[in-house]
């Protein structure tokens, strides 16, 4: 694949967070029995007449202001035209010439090209449709409309990522930012943030864009990968066997880690899209959008650059605001007196690894200022740091109240550590040879050796010191 360059453009369909469809008052909500949610308006009955939901409208806004887009002061609905037996009109209503939001980019970091922008090509409203259900039914398939009207944000990128390591952290970020400013809760099970992957292939070196082949069914970040990975291999395979790759649409089969081809891929025109007669433009003025802008909350983006400046590493700010609630903990932990790098080490590090392990979400997660004020000042040492983190997660109290009940408080009296190290030079004659010696690793284990003798509470600076000062040095 040396001799090939990949190139991917993703869209990306966001529910957004409103508690009503795009047009009519039916609920949003996940898991209601099928088709209790389908309005008249939903399906089209005769009469009816869609109402755009203003609040669909301020997410996309708030969606444009993020990303640095151009939020078109006036936009424009149309219909798409195509038959399907979960589209109950005929048609679905969409943004197609004049979107809501133009441009923009989101910035990423590639793992092996380092950080860079991934431009945006535009991002529209649109309403989403019903959904075929094969499983429960023999010989034939059942239609619910529930998801029909749900509103959507789709999200388009220009062809700029050139892996699938870059899709993945693309997506992850674009994941992130909706849910950072609230307009989508990104809930890939439900189907809440969707992606299809457009990839095509191209000899290194060219600058015309291959044939492409769009592919569906992405619902998780490894399938994602596994995709476009088997999708730009297939395509190689088939242009270095002397084929050419036709414009399709293609479904991922995650049991089988393959694409299959679903359908012939449609141009704009096979849609006659038309701008729908029962919607005027949608016109959004200054107010409008100053007023959304001032209540946005600051970006991740620049929150990031914030906590670099605080002394924080570059990677670990970027997992700091992989989330909101990943960065508000953070910011309560400061907040209370802790330094900002000592705060975000144990944030990423032990924090997030107990997290991982007894499987918790960072809002489950108790206060940790106190603990690490406690290893600030001595009272314990960093490895008993952890036993108390253990028993703070498992409810026994703050973390003064675990060093306390459980007595591990350290050591740092020169008097007892004194007569510690003493024993533990005494009873370990072949080593302190070793280290007079000059093996500098025999030194290390006499440390180790004192600190097993303390059961850990020994202060390990002071340990370092008083052993250099009874060794000469």
């Amino acid at each position: 694949m040396t001799n090939w360059e990949i190139v991917i453009g993703l869209e990306t369909h966001a529910q957004l967070s409103t508690a009503a469809k795009i047009f009519s008052g039916a609920s949003t909500a996940f898991g209601a029995a099928p088709n209790s949610q389908a309005s008249a308006v939903d399906i089209a009955l005769p009469g009816v007449l869609p109402v755009l939901n203003r609040g669909a409208v301020e997410r996309a806004i708030r969606f444009g202001i993020a990303v640095g887009g151009t939020v078109n002061r006036r936009s424009v609905f149309a219909r798409k035209n195509y038959f399907y037996p979960d589209l109950p009109k005929g048609y679905q209503i969409s943004q197609f010439e004049i979107p809501v939001v133009a441009g923009g980019s989101v910035a990423i970091v590639s793992p092996t090209r380092g950080e860079l922008r991934v431009r945006l090509t535009r991002a529209h409203l649109e309403e989403d449709a019903g959904k075929s259900l094969h499983e429960d039914f023999h010989g034939m398939s059942g239609i619910d409309l529930n998801r029909a009207g749900t509103p959507l944000l789709e999200i388009v990128s220009e062809p700029d990522l050139r892996s699938s390591d870059e899709a993945v952290a693309y997506a992850k970020t674009l994941h992130g930012l909706v849910r950072w400013i609230g307009i989508c809760d990104g809930n890939m099970q439900e189907g809440s943030f969707r992606c299809d992957a457009n990839v095509s292939v191209r000899p290194s070196g060219d600058a015309d864009l291959g044939t492409r082949c769009e592919i569906k069914n992405l619902n998780s970040f490894r399938f994602m990968q596994d995709a476009i990975d088997y999708e730009a291999r297939r395509q190689i395979e088939l242009l270095e066997d002397g084929g050419t790759v036709v414009q399709e649409t293609r479904l991922y089969d995650p049991d089988r880690r393959q694409t299959r081809s679903m359908r012939s891929k449609e141009d704009a025109q096979d849609y006659r899209y038309f701008p729908d007669p029962d919607l005027p433009p949608l016109v959004i003025d200054e107010a409008w959008i100053d007023h959304v802008r001032t209540a946005m909350p600051e970006l991740p983006e620049a929150k990031r650059e914030r906590y670099v400046a605080l002394g924080v590493a570059a990677d670990a700010a970027t997992q700091l605001v992989g989330s909101r609630p990943m960065a508000e903990y953070f910011e309560r932990t400061i907040e209370a007196g802790v330094d900002a790098k000592v705060a975000a080490n144990w944030q990423v590090g032990e924090l997030s690894a107990t997290l991982h392990r007894l499987e918790l979400d960072i809002e489950r997660a108790p206060p940790i200022d106190g603990l690490l004020k406690r290893i600030a000042d001595g009272t314990v040492s960093g490895k008993l740091a952890k036993e108390v983190l253990d028993a703070m997660f498992a409810g026994e109290g703050d973390a003064d109240a675990i060093i306390a009940k459980r007595g591990l408080r350290q050591i740092s009296d020169e008097g007892t550590l004194g007569k510690v190290v003493d024993e533990a030079i005494a009873a370990n004659p072949g080593i302190v040879a070793e280290f007079r010696a000059g093996k500098e690793k025999a030194f290390n284990a006499l440390v180790g050796k004192v600190m097993a003798a303390s059961k850990g509470k020994a202060n390990p600076a002071q340990v370092n010191a008083i052993l250099k000062r009874k060794l000469g040095g």
